[in-house]
């Protein structure tokens, strides 16, 4: 599904129209499922595995016929187009790291105890965090996207052996993991909330 909407969002009523869709249900109840889609938001229609082969004939009724060669030569301007409505999904990784090198980096589930707008500062967040074993403070530049009173009791994912590193005179003591996405054209940040059964403390490998 991610695939088919190249890192953007699906919003609103969605058709599913032909292939696979059609004729095997249980996919299509899986995409429901997925999409958490509402009964008012699927639409199903008849001998939906004709309607985009309708639509591009109804479309084509104006165009003058084109031959082959030209139908070619259309085909390759596509390919060297550029399509700058989404920005590529990052590669997984450039270089491999060796299993020693990851281990250790010690992710640990932590509890959102308190969070507040760092003073002089459009971007920072101030955590205080529950670790499991003490509480501990970090900062994370995630204020454009969250209100920091809704993050307040959630879990979240955190590296907690990182130096020190002192940010508007605070020392943020570890770092929080979160997602960077693209939408609508733009770079979000999504923290990475763990369900609310996950035992502060735990360790992540």
């Amino acid at each position: 599904i991610s695939g088919l909407a190249c890192g953007r969002p699906i919003r609103g009523k969605v058709a599913f129209l032909g292939g696979p869709l059609t004729y095997l249900p249980e996919l299509r109840n899986r995409f429901i499922e997925t999409l958490k889609l509402k009964d008012d938001e699927i639409i199903i229609p008849e001998e939906a595995h004709l309607q985009v082969a309708t639509g591009a004939a109804l479309d084509s009724l104006e165009e003058a016929p084109i031959s082959n060669e030209e139908l070619a030569k259309r085909i390759e301007n596509l390919k060297i187009s550029k399509d700058n409505t989404t920005s590529p999904i990052e590669p997984l990784f450039k270089d491999y790291v060796d299993f020693d090198t990851f281990s250790k980096s010690d992710f640990r589930v932590v509890e959102i105890l308190d969070c507040v707008p760092v003073e002089k500062s459009k971007k920072l967040l101030k955590f205080t965090l529950n670790d499991g074993f003490k509480e501990r403070i970090i900062l994370s530049g995630i204020h454009a996207f969250y209100e920091p009173a809704d993050l307040i009791g959630k879990k979240a994912v955190a590296i907690l052996n990182l130096p020190p590193r002192n940010m508007m005179g605070i020392d943020s003591c570890g770092m929080l993991i979160s997602m960077v996405c693209n939408v609508d054209n733009k770079e979000h940040l999504k923290l990475l909330i763990v369900d609310d059964d996950a035992i502060v403390g735990s360790k992540l490998y």
